[in-house]
């Protein structure tokens, strides 16, 4: 799995007048890890005249930066300094985020902050730390997972630099990334994990096809991007068959069989997803641990609204700066109202054909 959690930014600063020790421990923890990442930055046109710096990293980062020019002058997303420095953390993930939910529902813990709203995980610098929190709510009787994060936006507050956490994955990945991050600093709802990942997500993936497209490159993108859409896709359904039970079940008994038999049912599906991959085996470790309601979180939060935000790029007739206006005053609307104008878009004719 890849980028599909993130940390949104959570300041030092914004934690003053806190009363709760802990509160401010864990504050405390992110200002020193921010700081890390900020000050192992260094100017990738620096890297790029280096001779003597790998050559393979030269060429990822001078990529990255075109595609960092390309997101401005195209895409409508910030001109700013992010993603134009770049930082070696020493380690594969920038955070690892802890989410939990109750055994017998699909409805997260949510942890509120100010700036960015209320989230449904929480993040830590340390791994150490995410899985001292993870042992902690699995006291309490919440079933928890860890996912380990290449990226994250501070939303603006500070120029995020490129990490070699992202550089791990293959070309398309790692852009794709880059337009989603981005678009996190140009519309930002606080409280909303699902309007702004599912925005952030369109605009990478669209982001992504008009970038191959403008290089003639087919528009499908790589096999990975490929096949991490199915993954998806199979974990999406799998939550909806796990909400269904819940819902429709009489009592904790039969929540418990609904349970059982769906995450049954993903075993199944999985293993006819990988046959269909010739046995590619790329997310065995994510089904090597005991699946349940806590690593379903993320799935939904990503997607649910991709839908939506296509036909509102369609509606706009493709215009970049027309959809993040369009996307800013949606953002301005009372929950309920756009809970309504989300699902219109939604149900518009041709969306499921849509990007």
């Amino acid at each position: 799995m890849r980028r599909r959690w993130r940390l949104p930014a959570l300041l030092l600063a914004a934690a003053a007048g806190l009363a709760s020790c802990s509160t401010l421990n864990y504050y405390a923890h992110l200002g020193r890890g921010q700081w890390q990442v900020l000050n192992a930055r260094e100017p990738i046109d620096r890297i790029l005249a280096d001779p003597q710096r790998d050559p393979e990293l030269r060429r990822r980062l001078s990529l990255a930066l075109a595609a960092r020019d390309y997101a401005s002058q195209r895409l409508g997303l910030p001109a700013n300094g992010s993603y134009r420095r770049y930082a070696d953390l020493g380690r594969p993930y920038v955070v690892w985020n802890v989410f939990a939910a109750p055994e017998l529902s699909l409805q997260p813990l949510e942890h509120c902050f100010p700036i960015a709203g209320c989230v449904a995980y929480r993040g830590y610098y340390s791994e150490a730390e995410a899985r001292a929190e993870a042992l902690r709510l699995q006291a309490q009787g919440y079933e928890t997972h860890i996912g380990g994060v290449p990226a994250y936006s501070t939303l603006g507050w500070f120029d995020d630099p490129l990490l070699n956490t992202m550089l791990r994955w293959d070309d398309d990945r790692l852009l794709e990334t880059l337009f989603h991050e981005l678009a996190h600093q140009q519309v930002y709802l606080p409280g909303d994990t699902a309007f702004n990942e599912s925005y952030a997500s369109f605009v990478g993936e669209q982001g992504l096809r008009e970038w191959r497209a403008a290089r003639g490159q087919p528009a499908e993108g790589s096999l990975a991007l490929q096949r991490e859409a199915g993954f998806v896709a199979l974990l999406s359904a799998t939550r909806e068959r796990l909400e269904a039970g819940y819902a429709s079940a009489a009592d904790d008994d039969a929540r418990r069989a609904a349970k059982a038999a769906a995450f049954a049912q993903l075993a199944q599906d999985y293993a006819a997803l990988k046959a269909g991959w010739n046995g590619w085996g790329g997310y065995d470790r994510f089904f090597a641990t005991p699946m349940n309601n806590a690593k379903l979180l993320p799935f939904a939060l990503y997607n649910q609204h991709l839908a939506a935000f296509a036909a509102l790029f369609a509606r706009e007739g493709g215009d970049w700066p027309r959809f993040h206006a369009a996307v800013a005053a949606l953002a301005a609307q009372p929950a309920e109202a756009r809970g309504r104008a989300l699902a219109a878009l939604t149900a518009a004719p041709g969306v499921a054909d849509a990007g």
